[in-house]
């Protein structure tokens, strides 16, 4: 009943933006219960179970368009890296306001999706939801040292971004 109520007032006050986000990501949240109970497994990319099995592997990185190939992979499946630059359009007040909203929408939606479940945590842990968790969480620990690796390797052999850092400018002639 509360999500509802949270989903009216983001509907009513958050404008099309909101409404939008929240219809996006009501799947998701109403799902929340099946990923507690194992049934709706998250997939692992294949580049972040490379990473998690050999993060500091350094075949085939002899070139500096390899090293930003693989850090290009490594951006598609966790996100750009910290040292990347913000995007050039900063939202205003009433943008983050409708993000807000929506992403408190959608809070109160997996809440209610999953205060049906009693004991929760045992659920989690019994169903292997919980261990399953920590291994995506580790897959994606893996990729962000073996991002930060390879940038490092990146620099060493004078390479522009992306195979370095967004910061690091070579000097002279880089290894193509």
């Amino acid at each position: 009943m509360r999500g509802l109520i949270v989903v009216s007032c983001v509907l009513a006050l958050g404008g099309c933006s909101a409404a939008g986000q929240v219809r996006d990501g009501f799947g998701d949240a109403a799902m929340t219960p099946l990923t507690d109970l194992n049934v709706r497994r998250e997939q692992i990319p294949t580049v972040l179970l490379q990473a998690q099995a050999n993060p500091y592997d350094r075949r085939n990185l002899n070139q500096c368009t390899t090293i930003g190939a693989e850090v290009a992979r490594l951006d598609e499946a966790l996100g750009p890296d910290r040292d990347e630059p913000a995007a050039p359009d900063n939202p205003t007040l009433n943008e983050r306001t409708q993000d807000a909203l929506a992403e408190a929408a959608l809070d109160a939606i997996r809440n209610a999706a999953t205060d049906f479940i009693p004991y929760r945590s045992w659920v989690r842990a019994l169903s292997g939801a919980q261990a399953r968790s920590k291994t995506v969480q580790d897959a994606v620990e893996a990729g962000r040292l073996r991002r930060a690796f390879l940038k490092g390797l990146g620099m060493k052999a004078n390479c522009a971004p992306p195979a370095s850092p967004a910061w690091f400018r070579p000097t002279g002639r880089s290894q193509r």
